[in-house]
């Protein structure tokens, strides 16, 4: 009786031992965006451009400012115009002034000139990486008459990985709204 006893004992010590149980981290959802499809935005504005057909234009409360909005990413893209009264560097000034104050959030911003001169369109397109409030910003103009700015939002907190794909699908948006950018008057 006591080697069956022993037996048993050694046998719970020998099996019993093993790893703590640990909890499996919580998942992100793998978020899939559709292969977009572009439509042209055409107003009495003086300017013009492609969207995606996954966003939504709507009016916004000035005349010739505008959001794309991505209701199913909680995404907004603040597109303002701005006439050019020879205060063209006044505006370049308060773009850069908006994307640089994001630098206490942002472990980096890529920087990046775009020029078109046959369509007269010049800009730089801002990418900041990190916890900032917006992702992407930029600024279209012809340098004489016309302004354009943009800028993304998400109505979240930004958390860079979770947030990566919607950022990475609306990026190559407004590249693509910026590579089809045209102004109606020359």
């Amino acid at each position: 009786m006591f080697k069956n006893l022993l037996r048993i004992f050694v046998g719970l010590v020998l099996f019993s031992c093993g790893k703590e149980p640990i909890p499996k981290p919580k998942g992100d959802l793998r978020l899939e965006y559709p292969n977009p499809k572009y439509l042209r935005f055409n107003t009495s504005c003086n300017y013009s451009f492609d969207y995606s057909d996954f966003a939504k234009v709507e009016n916004a409360k000035e005349n010739c400012w505008y959001y794309l909005n991505y209701p199913t990413m909680k995404a907004k893209v603040f597109i303002t115009y701005f006439p050019i009264k020879n205060d063209f560097p006044l505006h370049v000034k308060e773009v850069e002034k908006m994307v640089y104050e994001h630098t206490i959030k942002a472990s980096s911003i890529d920087t990046k000139t775009f020029s078109y001169p046959e369509r007269k369109v010049y800009g730089n397109f801002y990418e900041l990486k990190g916890q900032t409030a917006s992702n992407i910003q930029f600024f279209v103009t012809d340098s004489t008459r016309h302004f354009v700015t943009g800028n993304l939002y998400f109505n979240s907190r930004p958390r860079p990985d979770s947030l990566g794909p919607a950022v990475d699908y609306v990026k190559k948006d407004l590249l693509h709204l910026i590579d089809s950018f045209e102004w109606k008057s020359k």
